[in-house]
């Protein structure tokens, strides 16, 4: 009787390490599968949208992609389409095209002509206009939208916002 009640022991102090030892192990594996904290803080970008000048598009980066920023001219918005006012991301009085920098067919950097105030993918030949919209296919639809939530003059991306939800819940974007 004694040899059982010292191999139930055993059983137990084994079962007991056993399971420390898997819970361990279990939190050394989460956390190698998180992100580690330079690229969570690389998930916001803000950016004062008060510094932009006029018809003149700057690229931004955001997680490692090209982000467009135009801030319209008066001549711009006067002759904007409805679909065009759509995509406009609205700061203060100005309005700003917001884009991923992209070309929604293969993924190149589409240079910007000023003179004619559209977008040119010498990969394929696609154009889209001011807005962001296709113009010359093959791209399959037009820039797509970084999240982004607007606080006062700046701009957040990275946050969804309930400017971007409303752009996203009406298609206008990714």
């Amino acid at each position: 009787m004694h040899n059982s009640s010292r191999r139930g022991f055993m059983g137990k102090a084994f079962g007991a390490v056993a399971g420390v030892g898997v819970v361990g192990s279990l939190v050394a594996m989460k956390k190698t599968w998180d992100p580690l904290p330079s690229v969570k803080a690389a998930g916001f970008t803000t950016l004062d949208m008060t510094i932009y000048p006029e018809g003149e598009l700057i690229t931004e980066k955001w997680r490692g992609k090209p982000i467009f920023v135009l801030k319209k001219t008066a001549a711009m918005i006067a002759k904007q389409t409805e679909s065009q006012k759509a995509r406009d991301v609205v700061v203060g009085d100005s309005h700003f095209m917001l884009a991923i920098g992209l070309c929604t067919h293969l993924g190149c950097i589409p240079s910007y002509n000023a003179a004619e105030e559209s977008f040119l993918c010498a990969c394929h030949g696609g154009m889209f206009n001011w807005a962001g919209e296709v113009t010359k296919v093959p791209p399959p639809r037009a820039f797509d939208i970084p999240p982004f939530k607007i606080e006062g003059t700046k701009l957040v991306l990275g946050e969804a916002g309930p400017e971007y939800t409303a752009m996203k819940d009406s298609g206008i974007t990714l």
